[in-house]
């Protein structure tokens, strides 16, 4: 019995670790706003994200909203053919895609105020990259495999951002595709229990 609860702590362990996402609330404490200076690219860097984690903007919708834009309507702050549009206040959005995803506010002069952001995933490197291992091949079995290697973001020169919040990356089972994962480690992990 006991190598079996010790294959099921580990397909938990597996399952937890692949359905996690981090939740990251835009500006920590301060939120989505133009009040209070808020530097949304020193945010952004700060933080690395990856694919399932959630965004969660929170503001006052009287004042603000979220619009998802291309790249170049980010660079020219122009709010006339948002991508997606997010008007409650409360507003979380899962990262689904590696690369670049923008967003602003669409009020008048707030995107030029700096009530911007983007968020980066590093894209995978192509099949023929490797990475460098301070392992050597002959003492490693698994050294063929490719680990993709992204370094830090570089800090902005003259720019200071605030301590994260403590709540700012909360972990969560955020999407219908984490929970399915979890549900099926489970059973798997309960079918092999059982059935050793």
């Amino acid at each position: 019995m006991a190598p079996s609860l010790s294959m099921l702590v580990l397909f938990l362990f597996l399952g937890l670790g692949s359905s996690m996402g981090e939740v990251y609330k835009v500006g920590d404490s301060a939120g989505w706003t133009i009040l209070g200076n808020v530097n949304y690219t020193a945010w952004a860097s700060s933080k690395k994200f990856k694919v399932g984690d959630v965004l969660m903007f929170e503001y006052d919708s009287q004042f603000h909203n979220v619009l998802e834009v291309s790249k170049d309507d980010y660079h020219a702050c122009n709010n006339a053919s948002p991508l997606s549009t997010y008007s409650t206040g409360n507003d979380s959005i899962t990262i689904k895609r590696r690369g670049h995803h923008f967003f602003l506010c669409g009020f008048p002069g707030h995107c030029a105020a700096g009530q911007k952001l983007d968020v980066r995933i590093p894209k995978l490197p192509s099949s023929g990259a490797t990475a460098s291992s301070p392992v050597s091949a002959a003492s490693s079995p698994a050294s063929s495999l490719v680990v993709p290697s992204v370094p830090p973001p570089s800090p902005s020169i003259g720019t200071s951002s605030p301590s994260p919040h403590p709540n700012s990356a909360i972990p969560a089972f955020t999407n219908f595709t984490s929970r399915v994962t979890l549900i099926v480690t489970f059973v798997v992990a309960m079918f092999y229990v059982f059935t050793c």
